[in-house]
């Protein structure tokens, strides 16, 4: 096997590979031993047709494109090995020469990782944040711990008012035909959620339960479902429940439940100093964030389209595992939004060449100032992340592989980077 590089404009380069024919007419036959018991001919057996009996039927190139899907990875694999290029994507294969007898080549379109010029990332300015926790948020916070520490009552002697949880019959239809998903029976509705179409929840504050009322509504212009985008509906509907939360007060009583504090005023101090520390660490990784943004915006490079595509495939492949984990599949997350594929890969192109380009300068950051990860410092982390496993730090290594312990030296050099270059910054 051989090997050939071809660079191209925008740091992409083609790999043209060719592989002996004597190793694919091995392949060749292989795919042949693989096949021929699918396949029957007018006076054999099934699976005992001879080979050249089989390509004079069917074509001399039957089973190139097994052969061909048998090669071409570990030819690829060979290649990277040989290659001293650094790759960033996944290639883009075009097979330029299949013929028995003859060697097999194929190209390999890839990406290149770019080089990065660095500029000022030492010193640079960036504003200034203020820190400070206010009454509202502190009052915030205890309101919210009163909602959770709520319980529902049932109402029964006054109509529906904003904030109340109804259970609700309704029955729509557009030009009086019912449509999918317009009907439903005691259906959990909080009045003023938002959870409904806009101006449906506000025509039901006043009704009575039992009582029967005519929603009118318009679909939205961008509504999921297009044969309901922008039509005007009609919802019968009836209230059959009325429940409100009664919250408990904010006092000395209250703060014993819920903390460790004798008085209300204990507990907001509490909070106060909570928040504060939340604040701080959130401008901590703000300021972190900005001096990373001013130096990518100082830095020079040329990031290659296919780069960022793969970027953005790992980001939605992400995407969909933290979807699927909340019971919800990729298919109903679209239908539910309006969302599609290509629409959800071109949103995430922006963050995705952002992460990109946030990488490579750190890296050149990291090799500019000799930032190297110990050993020593490895395990230090290794322990930190089998303590929060709950497992033996020894048994945590053995079970991280070569590639998973420079990747933890590589984030690990990049986070250096990062304090090296947020320390250094000067805030105005």
């Amino acid at each position: 096997m051989s090997v050939q590089v071809e660079k191209l404009e925008k740091n992409m380069a083609k790999l043209t590979i060719e592989v002996s024919a004597e190793e694919f007419e091995a392949a060749i036959e292989k795919a042949y031993q693989k096949e021929k018991g699918k396949i029957a001919l007018p006076g054999f057996r099934k699976g005992k047709a001879p080979r050249k009996m089989i390509e004079k039927m069917y074509g001399a190139g039957v089973f190139y494109e097994d052969a061909a899907n048998m090669v071409i990875p570990e030819a690829y694999d060979k290649a990277l090995k040989e290659c001293e290029e650094e790759i960033v994507s996944r290639p883009s294969i075009d097979v330029t020469q299949i013929e028995a007898g003859k060697p097999f080549i194929f190209t390999a379109e890839v990406a290149l990782k770019p080089e990065v010029t660095l500029g000022e990332y030492k010193g640079v300015e960036i504003p200034k944040k203020e820190i400070q926790v206010t009454e509202e948020e502190v009052q915030a916070a205890i309101d919210k711990e009163r909602d959770s520490n709520s319980r529902t009552i049932d109402v029964d002697d006054r109509p529906v008012e904003n904030g109340d949880m109804i259970k609700l019959d309704f029955d729509g239809s557009v030009d009086g035909v019912p449509f999918e998903g317009g009907k439903s029976s005691n259906y959990p509705l909080t009045i003023g959620s938002a959870s409904f179409i806009p101006g449906f929840e506000e025509q039901l504050i006043g009704a009575k339960i039992g009582e029967e009322l005519d929603v009118n509504v318009t679909f939205p212009e961008d509504y999921h479902a297009e044969e309901l985008q922008g039509k005007e509906a009609v919802f019968k509907c009836k209230v059959n429940e009325i429940k409100v939360k009664e919250l408990p007060d904010a006092d000395d009583d209250f703060a014993q439940d819920v903390s460790e504090f004798d008085t209300l005023e204990e507990y907001k101090a509490d909070i106060r100093k909570n928040l504060q520390a939340q604040k701080e660490e959130a401008a901590k990784r703000e300021k972190e964030n900005d001096v990373v943004a001013k130096i990518v915006e100082n830095a020079a490079m040329e990031i290659p389209d296919a780069m960022v595509d793969e970027q953005v495939s790992r980001m939605a492949d992400d995407f969909t595992r933290r979807i699927e984990s909340q019971g919800i599949t990729m298919e109903q997350y679209m239908q539910f939004t309006g969302m599609t594929p290509d629409k959800l890969q071109e949103q995430m192109k922006p963050e995705a060449l952002k992460r990109i380009q946030n990488s490579l300068v750190l890296e050149a950051i990291a090799k500019a100032e000799n930032i190297e990860i110990s050993d020593e410092k490895l395990d230090e982390e290794i322990a930190k992340l089998a303590e929060s496993y709950k497992m033996e730090a020894d048994k945590l290594k053995e079970l991280m592989g070569d590639y998973e312990k420079e990747q933890m030296k590589n984030d690990l050099a990049i986070q250096a980077a990062v304090d090296l270059v947020t320390g250094a910054a000067r805030e105005v």
